[in-house]
């Protein structure tokens, strides 16, 4: 337990005074330090010597109140106004009857164009090297978008050039414009405010920012950091039209499409309704020409075929076709007439040669077969007397019992 804390308990507690008191005693050990910040208010109240700035961090919403002698202040920045950038000499001095923080300052220094350029380079790097830059990541805007968000400049004349052109391309199209300060030290804050009400709306499907031509100074707020963060983060399209063609500021290449003025954004956003027109009927000519040449080819092809005389006259390839079927129709039957006579005669033969070679034809010439059972006998030795033997004739069998053997 500190010293503090045993100092001060819940039976023991300080007086608001005392805690005043002690906050101020550590402000004041903080000692003089340089402060860069965006001049967002500077109040000179006459009958005083003592000029009230309001100093803005340009990346977070916070800001300080800087007091400095006229003289001081006339010394390193004669012709101050709202949105310059300044550095400052300055010590922190807690107000104990008020609770408030201050920086007093003993000098004050306008930061020149050298060194914007030179920290904008800075920014620069370390955006690209966390990708923010990165072609691959760049989004397509739709080709005919319901609706455009615009974040711009009220009654501007960059306001005017993207609504007008825009609707000279495209009559139908729907815009929701978001009017902000685009420069000064509330632009960073109410443009990033803009971009995240479209970027919620469904219906918004591409996002322009666009603001007019200006100075370096100027365009400032269109180079912060957290601006580039807040495009980066947008999951619609973002178009951005800052400036001139000339003028780079680096929410150019963070944003999907760089549009060279806010008259290229309207391009960019919308189509041409005249452009698409013709391009609809010359691609309906093309589609037309295409079609007639198909047509005519298959005319052609279709005539040609009924120029044939397959097609012109049918029936004289259905006369050729019977002649060839009667032609076949003949041939075959005379083919088979005479497989059939010849194989007619082959059977004569046959059965000539068959009854030629039969048994009964040689027991017609007298011949007999003599059997013993069912043993055909060649030999008489075969037999003994007793034996009963079965003779087979021409006509009809005989059975006959051996009663003597002769050789």
């Amino acid at each position: 337990m500190t010293d503090a804390e045993a100092r001060s308990s819940a039976e023991t507690p300080w007086p608001v005074r005392v805690v005043s008191q002690k906050i101020g005693a550590w402000v004041g050990k903080l000692g003089w330090v340089w402060v860069d910040g965006q001049v967002a208010q500077v109040v000179r109240r006459p009958g005083t010597q003592v000029v009230f700035v309001t100093l803005r961090d340009p990346v977070a919403d916070i800001s300080l109140t800087v007091t400095a002698h006229r003289d001081v202040l006339d010394a390193g920045v004669p012709d101050l106004r709202e949105g310059a950038r300044i550095v400052a000499h300055a010590r922190p001095e807690y107000f104990h009857g008020r609770g408030t923080l201050s920086l007093r300052a003993d000098e004050v220094r306008q930061v020149g164009i050298g060194e914007l350029l030179a920290r904008l380079e800075r920014v620069k790097k370390l955006l690209a090297a966390e990708g923010l830059f990165d072609p691959a990541r760049k989004r397509r805007p739709p080709f005919l978008p319901g609706r455009v968000g615009l974040v711009t400049g009220r009654a501007s004349a960059a306001e005017r050039d993207v609504l007008d052109n825009a609707r000279r391309r495209w009559p139908a199209v729907q815009f929701r414009v978001e009017n902000v300060a685009v420069q000064g030290p509330n632009a960073v804050t109410q443009i990033i405010d803009a971009l995240g009400a479209l970027d919620r709306d469904a219906s918004v499907e591409v996002i322009i920012l666009a603001r007019g031509g200006g100075s370096v100074e100027d365009l400032l707020p269109f180079s912060d950091e957290a601006l580039c963060r807040a495009v980066f983060a947008c999951r619609t399209p973002v178009i951005a039209a800052i400036g001139h063609e000339t003028d780079t500021p680096l929410v150019d290449f963070v944003a999907d499409v760089r549009a060279s003025t806010p008259t290229d954004a309207a391009k960019r956003a919308v189509p041409d309704l005249a452009d698409e027109v013709r391009l609809l009927e010359s691609a309906r000519a093309r589609l037309s020409r295409s079609i007639r040449g198909l047509l005519d080819r298959e005319q052609h092809r279709l005539d040609g075929l009924r120029s044939r005389p397959v097609l012109a006259r049918p029936a004289t390839m259905l006369d050729h076709r019977s002649e060839q079927v009667s032609a076949l129709r003949a041939r075959s039957a005379r083919t088979l007439t005479h497989r059939l006579e010849r194989a007619g005669s082959d059977l004569s033969h046959t059965l000539a040669r068959l009854r030629a070679l039969s048994p009964a034809a040689t027991l017609e010439r007298g011949y007999a077969v003599v059997r013993r059972g069912s043993t055909v006998l060649r030999d008489a030795s075969d037999v003994a007397p007793g034996d009963e033997l079965r003779i087979r004739l021409a006509a009809g069998e005989l059975t006959a019992t051996v009663t003597e053997e002769t050789s």
